[in-house]
């Protein structure tokens, strides 16, 4: 497999196996939920690894302790919807303190797969956050490139995206425009086939997840 600058693959077996699972074309839309849920914890788990922390004393029941809590940094997750609905309350159970903003983006496949924001609401101090963009995939890159765009227009500079699985035409898009914004996945799959679908992917993820199709 290639290798890219600024993605960080997930390869931990527990989100392996678990992707495995969610590419099933058996697998309900319950159990396709609580995997894209289990999945975006590990993913999250490596997205923060870089929260500054700071140093505290506490006391324990036997005894005081020096200890290490996150400073400074405050974090917002911003779901691409549909899609990225999915993601939030995984990483929610390990950063419960966060802030969630909501983007929606419509892509037009009939007019040269044009993005076009439907929805937008933001946290308003987004521009003192950390703010980790979320989608089941990045396929082609128009809505991640869209939703960066616009939390860079309201102000945010700490940005980071966070996917389950993408593929080599989404990355070089992605990066093509914004080379220094990080990827977090769990997969890079082979690529993308003649209607834009990642292959072997796992379908249309926001129809699996709301169990729409």
């Amino acid at each position: 497999m290639e290798n890219y600058n600024n993605v960080v693959l997930c390869d931990h077996p527990l989100v392996q196996h678990k992707l495995s699972l969610l590419r099933d074309k058996n697998t309900g839309s319950k159990e396709f939920r609580e995997l894209v849920n289990e999945i975006s914890m590990f993913i999250c788990y490596e997205a923060t690894r870089d929260l500054p922390l700071k140093d505290v004393r506490i006391e324990t029941p036997l005894a005081l302790a020096d200890a290490k809590i996150i400073s400074g940094r405050k974090v917002a997750f911003v779901p691409i919807m549909r899609a990225g609905l999915g993601m939030v309350d995984g990483a929610l159970a390990l950063v419960p303190a966060a802030k969630v903003g909501h983007v929606g983006i419509y892509r037009d496949k009939m007019h040269d797969n044009t993005a076009t924001e439907y929805y937008c609401k933001l946290p308003f101090d987004i521009a003192n956050r950390e703010v980790i963009i979320m989608d089941l995939m990045l396929a082609t890159g128009v809505s991640a490139i869209k939703t960066v765009e616009i939390v860079k227009e309201a102000g945010a500079k700490n940005i980071k995206f966070m996917c389950l699985l993408t593929c080599p035409e989404g990355i070089e898009a992605f990066h093509e425009k914004f080379p220094d914004i990080e990827i977090f996945c769990g997969a890079i799959d082979k690529g993308l086939n003649d209607e834009l679908y990642i292959v072997p992917g796992i379908g249309d993820g926001s129809d699996r997840l709301f169990g729409t199709k």
